[in-house]
């Protein structure tokens, strides 16, 4: 499966980051407002308001105005292509580690 690297790298430059990822998480339970997402980070709402950004920008989370309420949710397909890079990463790997296996099996054989 290909993957357009920029886009990957722009997810995963978004997770990378503490504050990032917890909002990621706290979103797991469901959209929420700006303020209850910034409440349990110690910093200006300014520097909080860039954080979003980030996630917004790469895809993970989207926001829209409800009266004078901001509500960021979380886009979970954005994040299955993360999951889809780590699962053939995986099949990638486990696939040599069989082969490599394999190939140890055939040379410890004992000749008779």
């Amino acid at each position: 499966m290909a993957y357009h690297s920029t886009s990957l790298a722009a997810l995963f430059h978004a997770l990378s980051d503490p504050t990032r990822l917890a909002v990621t998480e706290a979103l797991c339970d469901g959209p929420q407002p700006v303020s209850r997402l910034a409440a349990p980070h110690d910093m200006a709402l300014p520097s909080f308001l860039k954080h979003l950004k980030v996630l917004e920008a790469a895809g993970v989370t989207t926001s829209e105005k409800q009266g004078r309420t901001r509500i960021v949710a979380l886009r979970t397909e954005r994040l299955a292509e993360g999951q889809d890079w780590f699962a053939e990463r995986r099949r990638l790997w486990s696939d040599r580690f069989d082969a490599l296996e394999a190939h140890l099996d055939r040379t410890q054989e004992t000749p008779k």
